[in-house]
């Protein structure tokens, strides 16, 4: 059973993300910011990571580098809702940022139940290890 690891200050967000992968059958551990989440990293082995860019206490693509630094083969899924109310100035591209810090997957909230699904599906299908392939004699 797949071990997520899920950092979300949002506790709606967290709580129906937690919901939908424990009916999928992943063994979830669900934190509340970054702290907790790199507390939960140290004491546990996970297959996935599903970090929110933006939470208090860790400024914006902070918890991005560090969990991406403290777990480098874990892939980590970052999520962002953030959007600007002046669409007249051009944003920023967090989600392209966090790839580049070390991110593996990104969602922008809100996502649907099955592209969630399926950016942690193609995690673990990306961290399996390499099976055995028989040479031929």
């Amino acid at each position: 059973m797949p071990r997520i690891l899920v950092v979300d200050d949002d506790p709606m967000v967290g709580a129906t993300i937690e919901v939908l992968l424990l009916r999928q059958g992943f063994d979830v551990t669900l934190t509340d910011g970054g702290e907790t989440g790199l507390a939960a990293l140290e004491a546990q082995t996970f297959d996935v990571m599903l970090v929110d860019i933006f939470m208090p206490h860790m400024r914006g693509f902070e918890s991005i580098r560090i969990f991406h630094e403290r777990a480098p083969a874990i892939p980590l899924i970052a999520m962002s809702g953030y959007a600007f109310a002046s669409s007249a100035s051009p944003s920023p591209d967090f989600l392209r940022m966090a790839l580049e810090l070390g991110a593996s997957r990104c969602l922008r909230k809100p996502f649907t139940p099955e592209t969630l699904l399926t950016t942690i599906r193609e995690c673990l299908g990306d961290s399996a290890p390499p099976k055995d392939q028989k040479e031929a004699p």
